[in-house]
């Protein structure tokens, strides 16, 4: 047996295993830091019908806003899967393969764009990832999807405008009347 390969081997292999711990306490612990964050909000059982067609694609993660490398994980934000993005009037539908779905209220949508990367992904193009930026408890958070066909968040995008400000407009109208 050549004991100097074993002890090589088996030297390599430890250091895998600690820096594979390492990395568990480090998305544990960045989890216990964000615990400050509520449950997401509950999917409506009736959404009625989508206002564009959907887009399908990879769900990224969602970071606090303007702050593209730091990435949420609690409440299974933090976790990357095949994804179908919808819109309705009562919001967003993050329906992602695997994972539970991101639903999105619309009073809490405020505003989408794109750009070229968030946390997880960094595209080669400035509107490779799209991003939907929404309020979650206190925090202003973006959520990144890196659709199939970029050429499909065009009317997704313009919708989603359109429902942001129709949504502004009613505020204004609603807290207009209530002062």
């Amino acid at each position: 047996m050549d004991w100097a390969r074993f002890w090589w081997t088996f030297g390599v292999a430890a250091v895998c295993v600690l820096f594979f711990g390492l990395m568990w306490l480090g998305w544990r612990n960045r989890g216990k830091r964000q615990a400050s964050f509520p449950a997401l909000p509950a999917i409506p059982a009736a959404l009625g019908p989508e206002l564009t067609e959907h887009v399908s694609g990879v769900y990224i993660s969602t970071t606090k806003s303007g702050r593209w490398q730091d990435r949420l994980v609690v409440h299974t934000v933090g976790r990357r899967a095949k994804a179908t993005l919808h819109l309705y009037a009562a919001g967003v539908l993050i329906d992602r393969v695997g994972e539970d779905g991101i639903f999105v209220p619309a009073t809490s949508l405020t505003g989408v764009s794109s750009a070229p990367g968030v946390a997880g992904k960094v595209m080669g193009t400035p509107d490779g990832i799209l991003l939907l930026s929404w309020t979650w408890g206190e925090e202003i958070v973006d959520s990144g999807i890196r659709p199939d066909d970029l050429y499909a968040q065009i009317p997704w995008t313009e919708a989603a405008e359109k429902l942001i400000a129709e949504q502004a407009a009613t505020n204004t109208k609603n807290h207009g009347a209530t002062t």
